[in-house]
């Protein structure tokens, strides 16, 4: 058994240059591991992109090139599945930072039962995605037996089927509702940041809450407003189980967003050569915003 005498000697001449301690030891497995999990599934996908890999047919193989990709671009479900996904993106991140700007700065005023009604604000993030679309299907916005619909025949007002008329504004409403309370937490956590005397002197230079919100809190809140529209970005563009739980990519293409119609050309139409390809054309779009959003992000932050 070492000493601790023998401990501090061993961890001596693992010093490296400046006097720092080797940590490659440490890093080195975890670092490996997240490589393994990232790349190998990327390379598969790679692979399977430039294959014919049918499962109902396992005599189409073989080598097909470019062919997944020319029939992926020449195919109109691809581009109407790309206007889909950028639309429910931006129009999720209007709502959601839009209101949650709004919200912070509501909730940052002191009123009685702040602190329950902050933990209400934020419970509808922490439920799963496909209990959320089945409380919002079958019992608020079913033209029939939902509370929609009877609120509607109650005032007189003609029924709304939502996922039948308006399905994408439907799907964009139940994704709106889970992410807002992510984007208000972060916008809440960077507004109670902000310091007391910068609001005391703004009330005595005889600012009203309109001006306070949006010369102080807005510019306060920039930083936090870019973090939260970069992550939701990212996770907004592989949006799924809504979609699977409510419209099933319909009607027609109307819900229908890229990670949809990988699911239908994978599972349903069983060509997996095609859904890679489809896949990495995925990983090319969230890669183009996720830079374009960390140097936005990044010159934001060198401010």
């Amino acid at each position: 058994m070492q000493t601790p005498k023998a401990i501090l000697a061993g961890l001596a001449q693992r010093r490296g240059l400046g006097g720092r301690v080797a940590t490659l030891p440490l890093v080195g497995p975890s670092v490996v591991l997240l490589l393994v999990f990232s790349l190998v599934p990327l390379a598969m996908t790679l692979w399977f992109s430039f294959q014919r890999y049918n499962l109902l047919n396992p005599a189409i193989s073989g080598f097909a090139g470019l062919a997944n990709y020319r029939f992926l671009l020449e195919d109109s479900s691809l581009y109407s599945a790309l206007l889909v996904s950028v639309g429910l993106v931006l129009a999720v991140l209007a709502i959601s930072v839009g209101l949650g700007t709004v919200l912070a700065a509501l909730f940052e005023t002191r009123f009685p039962g702040r602190g329950i009604a902050r933990v209400l604000m934020i419970s509808p993030f922490f439920v799963m995605p496909t209990v959320s679309a089945l409380i919002w299907k079958n019992l608020l916005m079913h033209p029939v037996n939902g509370l929609f619909a009877w609120i509607c025949r109650s005032l007189g007002l003609p029924v709304i089927d939502f996922f039948g008329a308006i399905p994408l504004t439907a799907v964009v409403i139940i994704v709106a509702w889970q992410w807002l309370p992510f984007a208000f937490l972060i916008l809440l956590t960077a507004l109670q940041s902000l310091d007391e005397e910068t609001l005391e002197a703004a009330s005595i230079d005889g600012a009203g809450p309109l001006a306070v919100f949006f010369h102080i809190q807005i510019p306060h809140m920039g930083r936090a407003i870019s973090v939260v529209v970069m992550m939701e970005t990212i996770f907004l563009l592989s949006v799924f189980a809504e979609i699977y739980v409510t419209t099933s990519g319909g009607p027609g293409l109307a819900t229908t967003n890229l990670a949809f119609l990988i699911y239908q050309r994978a599972l349903l139409a069983f060509n997996v050569g095609g859904a890679s390809a489809a896949g990495v054309i995925a990983i090319i779009l969230a890669n183009i915003m996720a830079a374009f959003l960390l140097r936005s992000v990044a010159r934001r932050l060198d401010v």
